[in-house]
């Protein structure tokens, strides 16, 4: 691969990047416009004032204004980096974004790599043993914690470990009255557990299921089939011919995931009362808070991006074979 080849895949990638951040910065800004919510009310949150002011409050937050004229406005003031005043933090946007996500990356990351481990490591078991108790083991709890909402897992997670069990506490990211900057380490991490095993448990199950149809699959394929008729049996067959041929699309899938776990997150930071982006996310929709609001549907727009983005590296990175076709493309 040439240093051409890599200049036209990032360009590429690049103005891909340009065209979904202008069509979601245009379209979130048109629906929550045309949405009921008043971003005077928000910010002055019941106190009473005069027309006089309440014009001034208008006029700042231009509701008086053409929608082009409020479009073309936003799109300028996203280029130099302003997405505005947060109406309940009353500071920068992108500062209230900053903050909840450096509470939330630890909690996404983990979660997503136990869920890609667990659930390829189960996924492979699974498939190996094909119509076992443990292939049907597996299938029955991918079945049900696909059918459960996120935030259902959450709460009989909460009820058994924290409630009835008392191992962990039952929310918040610190103790009630202890500042995050004063908090130890073990009261954080306690605090992590739940929230993360939720997460895990819900994004394991399409990775599972998917390597599990998938090493069934090449298990069954003729060059498989060769490799038997040699002698090679077990793990060993398992290892050199079925890891190797499923293990770059379960990862591209992991990659893909990214946004099922911000969504995820939204959730479950609800549940357990964990200040993160996704709370934050909920708490700007319900008080409508719309320049965070749209803050975050560009960080999300953002975050899914990466995810794709780093899903087509893993090509270059793992499989050889397709170096060149991938990059050149």
């Amino acid at each position: 691969m040439n240093k051409n080849q890599i200049l036209k895949f990032f360009g590429y990638k690049l103005i891909r990047f340009i065209i979904l951040m202008v069509v979601v910065a245009i379209f979130s800004f048109v629906l929550l416009d045309l949405s009921p919510i008043n971003p005077v009310n928000t910010y002055l949150r019941g106190a009473a004032v005069s027309e006089a002011q309440r014009a001034i409050l208008e006029s700042y937050f231009g509701m008086n204004v053409p929608l082009p004229t409020k479009i073309f406005h936003w799109l300028m003031d996203l280029i130099q980096g302003n997405l505005g005043t947060s109406l309940i933090y009353r500071a920068p946007v992108i500062d209230v974004i900053l903050d909840k996500f450096t509470a939330s990356i630890v909690l996404m990351a983990i979660s997503w790599l136990l869920s890609g481990i667990l659930g390829f490591a189960l996924g492979v078991v699974a498939g190996k043993n094909k119509g076992s108790w443990i292939d049907k083991a597996v299938k029955v709890y991918c079945y049900a914690i696909q059918s459960a909402p996120s935030f259902w897992v959450g709460m009989l997670v909460l009820m058994v470990f924290a409630v009835y069990l008392k191992w962990f506490p039952i929310g918040f990211g610190v103790p009630i009255g202890v500042s995050s900057t004063d908090a130890t380490f073990a009261e954080w991490a306690s605090r992590l557990v739940l929230p993360t095993l939720t997460l895990s448990l819900v994004g394991l199950a399409p990775i599972a299921m998917y390597t599990r149809n998938e090493l069934i699959q090449v298990l069954s394929s003729d060059y498989v089939l060769f490799a038997k008729s040699r002698g090679e049996k077990g793990w060993d067959l398992v290892k050199n011919h079925g890891i190797r041929n499923i293990l770059l699309p379960a990862i591209t899938l992991q990659f893909l995931s990214f946004s099922e776990l911000f969504g995820g997150a939204v959730l479950v930071e609800q549940v357990f009362s964990y200040p993160g982006i996704g709370q934050t996310a909920v708490a700007a929709g319900l008080q409508s808070d719309v320049p965070l609001f749209l803050g975050i549907v560009l960080f999300s727009a953002v975050f899914v991006f990466v995810g794709n983005l780093l899903a087509d590296l893993s090509y270059y990175l793992i499989d050889p074979r397709i170096k060149e076709s991938e990059f050149s493309d």
